[in-house]
């Protein structure tokens, strides 16, 4: 899953004279009209925050020449920052780690909100950015004049300038695989330039809009780049009791790692993923009496979405080594519960990762946490660097031959996952042209259909994975839709080696570990089941000409007994494994039933990729 918080930019523009009918023309005519820009450095507003269930505020500090920004808020029960400094985008999350944020669509939408704020859309190239005109648009009763815009290094947005007032009245543009977009209004004089004093955002829902209301503003001096830049910041809230690190056992069920936890010193097993965030579910949340606060749009895998709220927590305990006073998110993850097989009260993320190294050794079932300070990489195996995208990390990796970021994602029960628009871009379909297509993961969005295969070389900088499972995503929202992701790297190939991430210096080392079972496996009868109460099985998807649908299983079938054992003593994850480790022509009989009568339904396990 993916939470981040997004600060929007400040647009100044002013009335203008007649309609302009070139993307030169418009832009002239906004220049023009915007009074007095020229040779102003600097601009700090301070903004209100409504929206998603809180209030906050937002200090905003640019550099209207560069586009360099700085904006830090607090908005509800978190406070942090994030910035440009014209090179690197970088947050302060609500935990306060900073982290430099260069990975996937971040960094592309931190240059693309630098480009607004500095206007470089007035400069003679356009400030380098590639612009369209796509012609005049009327939307309730008013006519614009559109403009898409593509900033060097950045994605494309749509600009919508009023075409009787030329402000820039709305700029509509992707953010993963949301569309955002933002209505500015109530522009007014600030020192002879005029900014618009009102800003409301929509993702798509209308219950997670955010309005921000500027309520001071002023024009400064040329500010240093320090003004700019990443602060350094000493993290003094992780400890490590007797000693420099701690290990836990952990239970890898569905290829995701669950080990036990104290929080605020009551016991229970968490998930740890590197694909998400500290967070504990409403139900945990209500037995440690802890408050929850807002209503933001948390996404995932899947195309749907949930909601999410904060709250504060005293102390996570993992072993000897305890966090304290953190922000966590809330979100109904138990509602996964039914999909895992296990329970799912919480969930160990980014922010718990980035205070130590972290060590996940699969073959031995162990998580180590290890003290950055007396970390020495010398045994740890080969560095692969990589990328913060918000709270998720990303490597460099190719392919089929061609090169792309991926998601590093223990949190993932696949082997490798490819995005729809990389599959598209790169036509791997047509170069992986046997395999089935179904469902074949489950996020906080809801069920992912791919097309599994058996695929080509996955080449992590010297690593070389031979033929692992692909799964060619055809999803069309969640996180496997997102067009600046070439995929996920998940547990299916991690558990290969002894994973250890450096959170602090951008670094996971993999090294080969203790020969593991359940290797690039894949399902070979064509089911995708969840729990339905504790006495059934239920059937959500058959795969086409699978065996399961030869043997007449349907979905909405309830599965009640497996082999003549009743459901109520079977454990999901085991049934789910043995269906891919089974050897072919291995018959697998199954009790369902559909309405009041049950049958007995043999199912011959095949290979299918």
């Amino acid at each position: 899953m993916r939470n981040t918080f997004a600060v929007l930019a400040l647009a100044a523009i002013v009335a203008g004279p007649a309609y302009a009918a070139s993307p030169a023309d418009i832009l002239a005519a906004n220049k023009t009209a915007s009074g007095a820009w020229d040779g102003k450095a600097a601009l700090r507003v301070e903004l209100a925050y409504a929206g998603q269930g809180m209030t906050g505020k937002i200090d905003s500090l640019t550099d209207v020449k560069t586009g360099a920004f700085a904006d830090n808020f607090t908005i509800g029960p978190a406070s942090g920052a994030n910035g440009y400094d014209g090179k690197h985008g970088w947050a302060k999350d609500p935990s306060g780690a900073v982290t430099i944020q260069d990975g996937g669509g971040v960094l592309k939408a931190a240059i693309n909100d630098s480009y607004r704020r500095a206007n470089l859309w007035w400069r003679a190239d356009f400030g380098g950015a590639d612009i369209k005109d796509d012609g005049e648009k009327t939307d309730g009763g008013t006519s614009y004049d559109v403009l898409t815009v593509t900033p060097k290094g950045g994605l494309n947005f749509d600009a919508w300038f009023d075409a009787k007032t030329h402000l820039l009245a709305r700029v509509v543009e992707m953010q993963g695989t949301d569309t955002v977009t933002t209505t500015l209004s109530d522009y007014r004089p600030v020192d002879g330039a005029q900014i618009a004093y009102k800003t409301h955002t929509n993702q798509g829902d209308a219950k997670y809009d955010q309005d921000i209301t500027l309520t001071s503003a002023a024009f400064l001096p040329a500010q240093p780049a320090s003004a700019f830049q990443a602060p350094v910041v000493k993290l003094t809230d992780a400890s490590i009791a007797g000693g420099t690190q701690t290990s836990v056992p952990f239970h890898l069920y569905n290829n995701h790692i669950y080990a036990g936890v104290k929080v605020n010193g009551a016991p229970y097993t968490f998930i740890f993923d590197t694909g998400g965030v500290n967070l504990v579910t409403p139900t945990t949340a209500k037995a440690l009496g802890l408050k929850s606060e807002g209503q933001m749009q948390g996404s995932g895998a899947g195309s749907g979405h949930m909601d999410i709220g904060l709250t504060k927590v005293s102390s996570l305990q993992i072993g000897n080594a305890t966090i304290k006073d953190q922000v966590f998110a809330v979100l109904p993850l138990d509602q996964l519960s039914s999909i895992e097989g296990t329970p799912m009260p919480g969930m160990v993320g980014f922010e718990t990762f980035r205070r130590f190294v972290t060590r996940v050794d699969y073959g031995n079932g162990t998580l180590t946490l290890i003290d950055p300070k007396k970390f020495d990489p010398k045994d740890a195996g080969i560095a692969v660097p990589f990328k913060f995208n918000g709270n998720t990390i990303e490597i460099e990796a190719t392919y089929n031959g061609v090169s792309g970021n991926f998601t590093v994602d223990t949190g993932a029960r696949s082997s490798l996952t490819i995005s729809a628009p990389f599959v598209a871009k790169n036509n791997l379909h047509a170069a992986n042209a046997k395999g089935i297509e179904g469902v074949t993961g489950w996020g906080i969005g809801g069920p992912s259909q791919a097309f599994a295969t058996r695929g080509d070389d996955l080449k992590m900088g010297t690593f070389d994975v031979k033929g692992p499972v692909v799964e060619l995503s055809t999803d069309k929202g969640g996180a496997m839709a997102d067009p600046t992701l070439g995929g996920n790297i998940g547990a299916g190939i991690l558990k290969r080696y002894i994973v250890t991430l450096d959170y602090e210096h951008s670094i996971m080392y993999l090294k080969p570990g203790t020969a593991i079972a359940d290797l690039d496996t894949f399902d070979r009868a064509g089911l995708w089941f969840n729990e339905d109460g504790k006495d059934a099985f239920k059937i959500v998807d058959v795969t086409k000409g699978a065996p399961a649908e030869a043997a007449g299983l349907k979905v909405g079938d309830e599965i009640t007994a497996v082999d003549g054992k009743p459901v109520s003593g079977v454990h999901l994850y085991e049934l789910r494994t043995r269906l891919r480790n089974d050897a072919p022509g291995t018959a697998v009989t199954f009790t369902v039933k559909n309405g009041g009568a049950s049958k007995d339904v043999k199912v011959t396990l095949r290979d299918l990729i």
